[in-house]
């Protein structure tokens, strides 16, 4: 039997689960290579809309970065008015309707004293300022859309204390259930390991679903229901409305990165509905299909991720998009190919059934897990396949942000390692589980250190001549539906 994790923070029990010793681990690996609210800037409203605020929440800026005249006394809001209020150290002015305008003395956000903010700061800063000129003119032509109520500051304490212990639950389970992908965020920043770990979460969370202990006794409708539920939650989310502890997290994520798309992680849902038992797929007839899926459940998450580890000066997401996305299919199709004979277990087979025709690997043969020269050739192919997704993420470490490429080259050597141990094993994958030993793993860091330190020059020239790669994130997909008139089984 699985064990419930502990209740999560704000008393509220999370979906995710710990597996006992005794209850063997049936998921499916998917590969998942894969903190904003302390003051409120408040100003003077007319009586009939003196319960909203102006300006959203802002992290709390370190006190030895903050000047005598405080960390945004070299910034104003104004316009022409004839009554001006101070509030949380920015000048505001107030008259009829007439439009607002900011003014700074520089670009950048400086103590009266001229400090800097660091840059994460700086942006959130400048973001919350931003909303707030924008919540102001909405106001000024009377429009109340949008408007945050005022919180009391036992509200902001109180939200501020569940919001570090869903970040520390976060990290529990990440730490539990992805040991090599926890390893590589502990060399990121603090705001954006947090920012992963509870991203990781959702994933997690969203797997649980289909692949969790309680998916195993429930009905079709159950899980239909379930997945309907989450859709809805996801998007509850995406407008600050969170249903628990876990979900504040992500939230929270939201705000501080405000690029944070909606659509990966819709798409992943997909995914997992294309994993349901006796609904989902259990045979792919070609690549693409298979590509399809490894979009949904792996290169999904390197969509989400991309705002949190940053692009490089003068690269944009959109340019990185295409390697994050190969990374993420990379992942999932080095799982695959390691539980090969987990998965035949199971009655499924996660490869292309006409590469197997082309190579004269019968399904039945796989099944009963025979290793012969047809297969080992069959498996040098995917392996090659691989590897060509990981040669086009590995072009993508260089557009990242510098403090972002040590984490995504240290995932990106430790998993590749995985095609060689399957090669060491003669691409026995049905008897012998390929892994990466802890002390290969740090092993592998120093050289990976090194390659982060000197990615190469930026191209952003994709050449998908060998393989074609469809950028899913660019189409309009159907969505994947339940059938109907689905019966309890």
């Amino acid at each position: 039997m699985a064990s419930t994790a502990p209740m999560c923070p704000a008393h509220e029990r999370c979906s995710v689960t710990t597996p006992s010793a005794s209850a063997p681990n049936t998921r499916r690996r998917r590969a998942g290579a894969w903190a904003l609210l302390v003051a409120t800037t408040t100003t003077v409203l007319p009586a009939d809309v003196s319960g909203f605020t102006i300006a959203p929440q802002v992290r709390q800026v370190d006190p030895s970065l903050r000047s005598n005249g405080g960390a945004f006394s070299g910034l104003s809001l104004r316009h022409s008015g004839s009554r001006a209020v101070a509030a949380a150290g920015v000048g505001m002015t107030r008259s009829s309707c007439e439009g607002v305008s900011m003014s700074a003395s520089t670009g950048t956000a400086k103590g009266g004293g001229g400090a800097l903010l660091p840059r994460g700061e700086q942006e959130i800063t400048d973001q919350s300022l931003n909303r707030a000129v924008s919540n102001a003119k909405r106001l000024a032509q009377g429009d109340l859309t949008n408007l945050e109520l005022l919180r009391s500051p036992a509200d902001i304490q109180r939200r501020r204390t569940v919001l570090n212990q869903a970040y520390q639950e976060c990290e529990r389970i990440t730490g539990i259930f992805a040991k090599t992908f926890y390893l590589g965020t502990k060399f990121m920043s603090p705001v954006a390991r947090k920012a992963i770990w509870a991203i990781y979460v959702w994933c997690r969370r969203t797997d649980d679903i289909v692949d969790g202990p309680r998916a195993m006794v429930r009905g079709k409708k159950s899980l239909q229901k379930d997945l309907e539920d989450w859709s809805s939650r996801l998007e509850d989310v995406w407008e600050g409305k969170p249903r628990d502890s876990l979900d504040l997290a992500l939230v929270d994520v939201r705000e501080v990165y405000p690029t944070l798309p909606i659509e990966p992680f819709k798409d992943m849902i997909d995914g997992m509905v294309m994993d349901v038992p006796g609904i989902g797929k259990n045979r792919y007839k070609t690549f693409e299909e298979l590509e399809l899926y490894c979009y949904r459940v792996a290169g999904t998450v390197g969509l989400m991720v991309l705002p949190v580890l940053g692009t490089a000066p003068g690269v944009s997401e959109e340019d990185a998009k295409f390697p994050a996305l190969s990374l993420g299919i990379a992942l999932q199709l080095t799982n695959i190919l390691r539980d090969v004979g987990e998965d035949a277990v199971r009655g499924r087979i996660y490869l292309p059934l006409e590469d197997m025709e082309k190579f004269g690997v019968d399904p039945d043969n796989i099944m009963n897990g025979i290793l012969d020269d047809n297969y080992k050739e069959f498996m040098r192919y995917q392996i090659a396949r691989a590897r060509f997704y990981y040669q086009q993420a590995a072009r993508g470490i260089p557009m990242l942000a510098p403090q972002a490429r040590l984490p995504v080259q240290a995932s990106l050597d430790m998993y590749s390692k995985i095609l060689e141990v399957i090669e060491n094993n003669n691409y026995d994958n049905f008897r012998n589980r390929a892994y990466i030993s802890k002390v290969e793993k740090l092993l592998t860091l120093p050289f990976s250190y090194l390659r982060s330190l000197n990615p190469g020059k930026i191209d952003l020239n994709i050449d998908e001549s060998e393989f074609k790669l469809t950028r899913f994130d660019k189409i309009d997909m159907v969505r994947e539906t339940f059938p109907k008139d689905l019966e309890e089984y």
